[in-house]
């Protein structure tokens, strides 16, 4: 594992799982535990058996917590089903007490991608017997509920937008929000009954909290939506959440990863968790070569700010490659000139869209829908955009293959999980915090380039103007 000094705690076994719905998402996840004292492994896809108990026993690589990044959040609908079976059965038969099914806390969804309704319904048929907690909010990250509505900031420095309103997540290539109530954000996706504890219970006293809880339980809904708005509340939710395990079936929680913090602000004080941990300091590394998918104006304003500070960019031409009668000699072009880039000691920014009214993105979708080759018309565009996510890691790999780099960077939630994929990486640890949200990890490759090389995957809409040249110092 990672060499960061953690105070030890004797478990009598790991305390949680989780399964995030997009790459960074989970890393966000690994972060907050690992900041609790909980050695954290997070594997990409499904583990086998033997990979899970050869870090669930007692030997030295034992973890107290696992991660496995499934990618389902730019699914369709009909395809999420066969991958979460599998792997929400592999977990309830750990029989560990909680189970989290990280989602993002924009909450990316609709009733044909990523819709998590389908979760909550997995989740009812295979975490039987209790209401399902649904925590979205993540203060730290600028999300919140209140009286089940989602609010979000537009970077770390923005204004709170109502999500209907904001001005990313309501223009979304693929899962645009409408509606900023949860509840009826859900109704489209799920018939499941869904109370909510609102945020004037959230704020009352902790004695208070549990009996508003337990009525809404009498209910006997399929899932319980938990405001939050202010990160002094994380704890009484961190306890809550904990008290409903309290039997030999795990519990299924769905939400952010304000899961993760608000269970490590209440773990310390059960003596369940350290609460702390200290991590090694990162070394300045040059060059540093960037891989962005992101068509989020956060991720445009911080490519921005990097080549004012000497980094080049190379702009992947998204029109050009979908018609390409070989995209993979396009693909071997474009590399090849970062290559060039790199070799000369620059730092570089291969990306495929600044911003979400970058020409290229417009002019590809409107492309993209012309296709009659693929099925419907979100279906078309959500496996387009996973075939350039994988255009981006077939890239990456190849540049990685000719240059031999220290540190990766990695921007957009979907492409970060097919990048890791193209590059073969079967497992991320987590060497120290970068930014909230998308820590610095060692990966852990099968085979290629990418087996031992430092990685920061980062969300559309994470991290100050600088982040950028923040990875290359290696600074938070």
């Amino acid at each position: 594992m990672n060499e960061s000094n953690h105070a030890r705690i004797a478990f009598e076994g790991p305390l949680i799982a989780f399964v995030g719905d997009d790459f960074t998402g989970s890393t966000d996840a690994m972060e907050f535990l690992e900041k609790a004292g909980l050695r954290t492994a997070l594997f990409v896809g499904l583990p086998t058996e033997a990979q899970l108990r050869a870090l669930l026993d007692h030997s030295e690589n034992r973890v107290d917590a696992i991660g496995i990044a499934a990618a389902t959040r730019a699914l369709p609908t009909e395809r999420m089903e066969a991958v979460l079976r599998p792997i929400f059965r592999q977990l309830h038969a750990l029989g560990l007490p909680l189970v989290h099914h990280k989602i993002c806390s924009t909450f990316d969804s609709s009733p044909t991608v990523g819709s998590i309704g389908k979760v909550l319904d997995l989740g009812r048929e295979i975490f039987p017997g209790r209401p399902i907690p649904l925590l979205v909010a993540a203060p730290i990250l600028g999300r919140y509920t209140v009286f089940g509505h989602l609010f979000a900031r537009s970077g770390l420095g923005s204004r709170p937008y109502r999500l209907d309103r904001h001005p990313t997540m309501s223009k979304h290539p693929i899962t645009p929000m409408g509606e900023s109530d949860l509840r009826v954000h859900l109704a489209a996706q799920t018939d499941g009954k869904i109370e909510l504890l609102d945020i004037l219970q959230v704020a009352s006293p902790w004695e208070e909290i549990q009996s508003a809880y337990q009525r809404l339980t009498e209910a006997q809904p399929d899932a319980i939506l938990i405001d939050l708005l202010l990160e002094e509340q994380l704890e009484n939710i961190g306890r809550l959440l904990w008290e409903q395990t309290g039997n030999h079936d795990p519990l299924l929680v769905i939400g952010s990863s304000g899961v993760e913090m608000a269970l490590g602000a209440a773990w310390p004080h059960m003596g369940l968790a350290p609460g702390t941990a200290t991590f090694a300091e990162m070394a300045q590394v040059e060059p540093l070569l960037v891989l962005s998918g992101s068509c989020s104006p956060v991720t445009r304003d911080q490519i921005q700010w990097a080549l004012t500070k000497g980094f080049q960019e190379v702009a992947f031409d998204t029109l050009r490659w979908p018609d390409s009668p070989s995209s993979h000699e396009l693909e071997s072009e474009v590399a090849q000139e970062a290559v060039e880039q790199l070799k000369q000691g620059h730092s570089v920014i291969l990306h495929t869209a600044l911003g979400p009214e970058d020409p290229r993105l417009l002019a590809t979708q409107k492309r993209l829908a012309e296709l009659e080759d693929f099925g419907g018309e979100t279906t078309k565009l959500v496996d387009r955009s996973s075939q350039l996510g994988a255009a981006l890691g077939r890239m990456g790999r190849q540049i990685l293959s000719e240059v031999p780099l220290r540190r990766v960077a990695v921007t957009g939630g979907d492409t970060s999980g097919q990048v890791a994929s193209k590059l073969n990486i079967q497992r991320l640890e987590m060497l120290a915090p970068m930014a909230p949200g998308c820590p610095f990890c060692r990966a852990h490759a099968a085979s290629g380039p990418a087996d031992g090389l430092e990685f920061v995957f980062k969300g559309g809409q994470v991290g100050n103007v600088n982040f950028i040249e923040r990875v290359v110092t290696g600074k938070p």
